[in-house]
Formats: structure tokens, C-alpha cells, sequence
């Protein structure tokens, strides 16, 4: 009797999977008490896989099948672990790359001529002015005052979703008090015109985003410096010192790696903060790999090499997760075409009818950062709508050697603007071009715009003749993807009355 195993794990690592061949268990006497047992409840003493013949007897595997099992089961573990965990490591980052510039709390880092391709970070965009700081709670509660007009929200150490701050929060834009309450706080919470948050990570990743005023930062940059401050609520009367610094142009790195060495990335958190605020089940897969709060995370060679091999895997299911995904709710226009939606069902969550999208979540913390309500919910006329993709209109795989054309139908719907901004397939920070900006759009000056009302939009090594102020440049060599932004987005963006245009080869 043969039956199919289906139990195959990636890029040549271990596999239990294919046509399977039982052989009958030993003959025995049969006893008096004997009940007739339904097929398919029993296993049979050898199992013909590609992992080889695994012995068993009477269902209990032999030691050399033993161990084979325990290595799939190990890889099974890490491979999860990998793909759930890429969000921790992305916030580990985060705090590494913000901490390079002064400590926590008192540190406001500041992109003071905007954000451009120098630095590394997950597609950003260079047309918000972009300030962060790092938030990291003691035992009592912290205060964060917010400058006015600013898009904000702070994320925990998990990469979950906190608050809203500036326009889309509680402040409703007019900058105001937050009392930030630290992990299972029961101390006492003082009356006030205080925006009072709980909290169940000590880290938190805090960001805001400003407006550019007749394309300056300057109304941005000093609203926060004048406005902006943390400290613990004991130091109310006597705050520290903010110390503020401007980034713009800085090399430096929020990305975590994408080889093995993420699963180190990820025990820092796990050695760091509550485990109260993290799915039990992801700490689960993280506890049978040997990441456990309070332990030492020191993989023996055999396990080394299955986390090698399990990055290996999880590092090539993200990327083709977010630049291909099979599931047509990925897709702003299933079956039609290739444009994405980094939230699909309008969920920050990733819950979509009760049921957690595992793959949809992946594929956005190896993608993007920065978790709020505001970038997946309908919100006519408030915040930003995005539309990403990787390939062009036959579905081929964007190619910086060659030109392209996309074109933008009249009247999009956006009340403030729109804009694209081209992105490294490999780091998904801002591609690195002879252009400071790798990005264009309505607000840019020389835009040609057709007759109709339409714009056409070119991608490619250099600018088609007549075409240089509507041209975006790619890198031979190199792939490329760009996201399309609705700032202040429209009911015809939501109802798909209108659309963008394809990305159609030219040559």
C-alpha cells in the first residue's frame, strides 16, 4: 500500500515527502480480546522516503530514523520561527541603527534635508521629513510631548502597533502629552490632559513624520525641536536635555541580516523584553531552536547548520512572498494586475475574517516598517494609500536594463499629491542612482503633464530623448521595485473607479 507524504522542506535541506511503501507489521498470535482496527490508524515498521527507509517497530522509530525525524523537526521549528520572526529582528535593528547616534530618550534623530538612498532603511520615502527617536521605559511611566502636524505612532519591541500620534492620533494634530505606562504598571496614574498608553514592551520605536511648506523642512525640523520631548514623569518639572541630529546624508544601517545570524538578532529581544506582549506560539517555535528567556542561546554544530539551512529557506519564501504572492487578496486588481497591497483586507493586523495571514505579515516586515491604522484603513482625504509591485505588465521581474513606461491617468486621486520612489530589491531601501532622490511626482517642478491630463512616467539606465524630466534612472544589472503614493487618497482610489497604468517594456 503506498501513500503520500507531503512534509518537504526548501532548498535541499532535509525531506519527508513523495511516495511512501509500508511494509505489514510481524506476524503475532492473535489474542482473545481483539477488536477489528479501521485502515489508516496503524503505521507500518518501514517508510520508504527521501530521507531514506525510516525503521520503526510496531510505531516506535529506530534510532536512525529517530534522528532524521528530530531534523526535520528542528528545521520545521527555525524555518517558522524565521518567518514569523523577521518583524523582531527588523525592530532590533531599528534600535541598533537609531542608538548609533546617542542614547535612548534623550536622542531625536532628524532628516533635516529629507531622507535620501544613502541610508538603509525599509522603503522610505523622500518627500516626508522623517524624525525618530528611541523610547526605552524603566519602572515608571514615561511622557512624550508631540509637535503639531505630524503623522506619528510608536511601535513595540515586537513590532506591534501602540499609538497614533499628530493628525491621526488622539491629538487630533495639535501635539500633546503621552504618558507611556511601562510593562504590567500598577503604579499610580496621575490626573492630567495626559493621552495615557499602556505598553508591554520596555522598547518602542518612536516616528514622525512632517510636511514639507513650499518644499522646505524648516516649519518640520523646528516644530519638533521647539515641541518634542521625553522624560520620566518623576522629571516633569526638570526634564534632561533633547539632544537633535541631523541624518540627513548619513550612512548608516536599520536593516537586519537575512542569514542565520537574524535568529541572534531575534534572542536579543526575547533576552530583553516581557514575553508578555509576543504570541505564545512564535515563543514556542523560538523555545525548540534554544532561544529562552534567561538561557544562553548557543547552538551545538547540528543545529547550527539547520538554522544555516532554515534561513536559507525563509530568506528565499519572504522575497518571493512579497514580489510574487499567490494569493489574489495580495493584489489590488486580482487577475488584471501586478499591483500589490502591502495591506490586503485593510488590515494592520494581518487578520483578515478572524484568521491570522501569516504569509501576508512576512512578507511585509521583510519589506516595509512602521505599523499604524492609518496606512491600511479607509481614510478619505487623511494619511497616504501605497501600491507596490515587482514586475511590469506581463509579469516579468523589473530590470534596471531596460525602459519602461507607466502612465498616470488624469485626475488621480490624491487631495495633496502623489508620488513614486524606486527601490533595491535586495535591501528595499531607496535604489542608489546618480539621483540623490530616486523618486518622482506631482509636486516635482518640470513635470510634463499630457493633454489629457495624463503623465507618463519612464524607468530606465538613461532618460529617452524629450523624456528627461519624467524619467526615473535604474542600474544595469540590477532589479528594481517602486511603490506609487496617495497622499490624502480619494474615494475614486477606494471604489477603483480609477487606477494606475501598467508598467509596459519599451525596450
Amino acid at each position: 500500500m503506498k501513500l503520500k507524504k507531503f512534509l518537504t522542506v526548501a532548498l535541499g535541506t532535509v525531506f519527508l515527502g513523495g511516495m511512501a511503501v509500508f511494509t505489514s507489521a510481524s506476524a503475532q498470535e492473535v489474542p482473545k480480546m481483539r477488536t477489528e482496527i479501521p485502515d489508516g490508524i496503524t503505521t507500518p515498521d518501514t517508510i520508504e522516503t527521501q530521507l531514506g527507509d525510516l525503521q520503526f517497530f510496531d510505531g516506535v522509530p529506530d534510532a536512525q530514523s529517530t534522528d532524521k525525524i528530530y531534523n526535520l523537526l528542528d528545521f520545521t521549528h527555525a524555518y517558522q520561527a524565521y518567518l514569523d520572526g523577521v518583524k523582531i529582528a527588523s525592530m532590533d535593528a531599528m534600535r541598533r541603527g537609531i542608538l548609533e547616534f546617542g542614547p535612548a530618550n534623550t536622542t531625536v534623530l532628524q532628516f533635516q534635508e529629507l531622507m535620501d538612498s544613502k541610508t538603509l532603511f525599509l522603503t522610505a520615502n523622500t518627500t516626508s521629513v522623517y524624525q525618530m527617536a528611541w523610547l526605552e521605559l524603566g519602572d515608571e511611566p514615561m511622557v512624550i510631548e508631540t509637535p503639531p502636524n505630524v503623522l506619528g505612532f510608536l511601535n513595540d519591541a515586537w513590532f506591534r502597533y501602540v499609538v497614533d500620534f499628530g493628525n491621526l492620533g488622539p491629538d487630533k494634530g495639535k501635539g500633546g502629552k503621552f504618558l507611556i505606562l511601562p510593562p504590567g504598571y500598577e503604579g499610580e496614574v496621575p490626573e492630567g490632559d495626559y493621552f495615557v498608553v499602556p505598553t508591554n514592551t520596555s522598547g518602542h520605536w518612536v516616528l514622525w513624520r512632517g510636511y514639507l511648506e513650499n518644499g522646505s523642512t524648516e516649519t518640520a525640523i523646528k516644530a519638533t525641536q521647539d515641541q518634542f520631548r521625553m522624560y520620566p514623569l518623576s522629571q516633569a518639572s526638570n526634564q534632561p536635555e533633547m539632544t537633535f541630529v541631523n541624518v540627513s546624508g548619513e550612512e548608516f544601517n536599520t536593516i537586519h541580516v537575512m542569514d542565520s545570524r537574524m535568529f541572534e538578532e531575534i534572542n536579543t529581544v526575547v533576552q530583553t523584553e516581557p514575553l508578555m506582549g509576543e504570541n505564545p506560539e512564535l515563543l514556542g517555535h523560538l523555545a525548540a531552536i534554544g532561544i529562552v528567556k534567561g538561557q544562553e542561546f548557543a547552538p551545538d554544530e547540528r543545529m547550527q547548520n539547520i538554522l544555516e539551512k532554515a534561513a536559507s529557506a525563509g530568506a528565499v519564501t519572504v522575497k518571493s512572498l512579497i514580489s510574487k504572492p499567490r494569493d489574489e487578496r495580495a493584489y489590488w486588481y486580482p487577475g488584471e494586475s501586478y499591483w500589490q497591497n502591502a495591506f490586503p483586507g485593510g488590515a494592520y493586523t494581518w487578520e483578515i475574517d478572524g484568521v491570522a495571514v501569516q504569509d501576508f505579515r512576512s512578507a511585509f516586515h521583510f519589506y516595509a516598517t512602521g505599523i499604524t491604522p492609518a496606512m491600511a484603513l479607509k481614510l478619505v482625504g487623511k494619511g497616504s494609500q501605497y501600491a507596490l509591485t515587482y514586475r511590469d505588465a506581463m509579469g516579468n521581474a523589473l530590470d534596471g536594463s531596460k525602459t519602461y513606461k507607466l502612465t498616470v491617468p488624469a485626475n488621480p486621486p490624491a487631495k495633496d499629491f502623489w508620488s513614486f520612489t524606486l527601490y533595491d530589491n535586495q535591501t528595499r531601501s531607496m535604489l542608489q542612482t546618480d539621483k540623490q532622490f530616486p523618486a518622482l511626482g506631482s509636486n516635482d517642478a518640470g513635470v510634463v503633464t499630457n493633454a489629457d491630463g495624463s503623465v507618463d512616467i519612464y524607468f530606465g539606465p538613461t532618460a529617452p530623448e524629450g523624456h528627461e524630466n519624467n524619467w526615473l534612472q535604474t542600474i544595469p544589472g540590477k532589479g528594481w521595485n517602486t511603490i506609487m503614493r496617495l497622499y490624502g487618497p480619494l474615494e475614486p482610489w477606494f471604489d477603483k473607479t480609477w487606477r494606475p497604468g501598467e508598467i509596459e517594456l519599451v525596450e
